[in-house]
């Protein structure tokens, strides 16, 4: 029967960008031709972008809410959220619009890299996810050896 599949990210793409900010998202990480929706938030700590499907960005609240931290940081977390998110949809060519304050924040010019992360996807200035993923190969290693992969 029709049962909706969810998307795996999986992957590193490295993408030109156009001058007004389109960028194209690798087309096997696209249901349909025309129209995805995505949620756009720069990661609160690090200089990437955070790219959610729907379904994916309506689970933050809920985390939020359920964990144990005072109302007050609750609300506050809420708000910086969803005050940074914006959404995009996917064009005919399955391009997104990157808004241009978020390519500001996190140094975006000219190209990305994508990267997979299973429910959702990053986008990350190219030098910066290239010191990234050689800082981080050491800890994959460990992680790889401790679970047996």
């Amino acid at each position: 029967m029709g049962q909706e599949t969810q998307t795996l990210y999986s992957g590193t793409f490295e993408r030109s960008m156009d001058a007004k900010k389109r960028v194209a998202v690798p087309a096997t990480w696209l249901n349909k031709k025309e129209g995805e929706v995505f949620y756009v938030v720069p990661h609160p700590s690090r200089e990437f972008l955070m790219v959610m499907p729907p379904a994916h960005f309506e689970e933050w609240e809920q985390r939020i809410q359920e964990s144990n931290l005072s109302p007050e940081k609750k609300r506050k977390a809420i708000r910086q959220f969803y005050g940074a998110a914006r959404s995009v949809s996917s064009d005919s060519q399955g391009r997104i619009l990157l808004p241009e304050e978020h390519c500001s924040q996190v140094g975006l010019t000219g190209s990305a890299t994508f990267v997979g992360s299973r429910s959702r996807f990053e986008i990350w200035n190219n030098e910066r996810y290239a010191r990234t993923a050689a800082e981080d190969e050491e800890i994959y290693k460990e992680v790889a050896e401790e679970i047996g992969l």
